[in-house]
């Protein structure tokens, strides 16, 4: 991850579907495996009871209690009012006092969102906080990297189009440097390719996305494309990219209980399966959070990675080691220093054509 041993990650351990367990399991293995400090926050007691027997690095895990927990039913916002000794506020919190470099928590979407909103600052010019998703593409194109990027997918239920063009930077930013991707490619999910489509305010967002510097803009995408692997980051509102997002895992839980089904049936149906295989593999990916820890939450000056409820210890030490990396590679940094440059060097032009549009 780094050979700076100073990363120091808070990982809000009572989150998630599968109690503390996971937490601490992931939390190991990205110790063992990664020079990176990791606060654990919680239950004291419960947490200590979780990592007796385990071993890591002296000094690489510590525990900061909490006596509080959000459940993954209740409500975010009320939640946060009145638990104010919640795992997630006080992980936040550490990150807001400097303890820690970046956030990670498998607590619900919502609560993780409101409690970084709560303590965390804004990337300065950044005017929405966006999540963005890892998903893999049957890369017909032969990219060096078969996943793709996409983004908004819930922070948001509708933006303008200025936010979609910073979703656009902030994923690019990411895509450049967590994927490795050289100047990745960009595109603006829509109803059709040509400019036109899909009312005002994505015509608005297209012409914007043109326009702006450095930013390797090839137009509108429609849904057929999105698992093609056309481009590294696709963007949209949080409405869309939800249900896109949703309806895939959706797919793929109901193709594989198909395939089950299949399998005990005649055997044409399994020959069947043979030739289906690629697909309900790729399908599988698209839901195999554990192989990519989390989603970034994008905007904030730190990094906060939200890992799926239900993930397992391995997608706990992937979310840790991505947040590792974002820290080390200076995602959030890179991110700002672009804003700022485009408000700068490009700033005149680009508030001209916000104002025309």
């Amino acid at each position: 991850m780094s050979s700076n041993p100073q990363i120091t990650i808070a990982l809000d351990a009572m989150g998630g579907d599968n109690g503390v367990g996971p937490n601490v399991q992931g939390a190991v293995i990205a110790a063992n495996s990664n020079p990176v400090r990791i606060i654990l926050v919680g239950d004291k007691k419960e947490l200590k009871k979780s990592l007796e027997g385990e071993s890591y690095p002296d000094g690489s895990i510590e525990i900061i209690h909490a006596s509080q927990v959000i459940e993954m039913d209740e409500s975010p916002r009320k939640a946060i009012d009145e638990k104010p000794d919640a795992s997630i506020l006080v992980a936040s919190k550490l990150v807001q006092e400097g303890k820690a470099d970046s956030l990670v928590s498998a607590g619900g979407t919502g609560t993780v969102i409101l409690a970084a909103a709560k303590y965390l600052t804004r990337i300065r010019g950044i005017r929405r906080t966006a999540i963005a998703t890892v998903y893999p593409t049957l890369n017909e194109f032969k990219k060096n990297d078969h996943l793709a990027l996409m983004l908004d997918v819930g922070a948001n239920v509708q933006c303008g189009a200025e936010e979609l063009v910073q979703f656009a930077i902030m994923g690019a930013a990411y895509v450049a440097d967590i994927r490795g991707v050289k100047n990745p490619t960009v595109a603006l999910l829509n109803i059709g390719e040509e400019a036109n489509k899909g009312g005002e305010k994505m015509q608005n967002a297209f012409q914007l996305l043109k326009n702006t510097p450095d930013l390797n803009f090839i137009g509108n995408i429609e849904g057929k494309d999105i698992l093609r692997g056309v481009v590294d980051v696709v963007v949209t509102e949080g409405f869309v990219g939800n249900i896109v997002i949703k309806t895939l895992e959706g797919a793929a839980r109901s193709l594989r209980q198909l395939s089950k089904m299949a399998f005990k049936a005649r055997i044409a149906w399994k020959l069947g399966l043979l030739f289906l295989r690629k697909g309900l593999i790729l399908l599988k990916e698209v839901t195999d959070y554990e192989e990519y820890g989390g989603a970034p939450l994008l905007g904030f000056e730190k990094m906060v990675i939200i890992a799926h409820g239900r993930s397992s210890k391995k997608a706990i030490s992937n979310a840790l080691k991505v947040a590792g990396k974002c820290v080390r590679d200076d995602v959030c940094g890179k991110i700002g220093k672009y804003i700022q440059e485009l408000e700068g060097q490009a700033g005149l032009e680009y508030e001209r054509l916000s104002r025309e549009l």
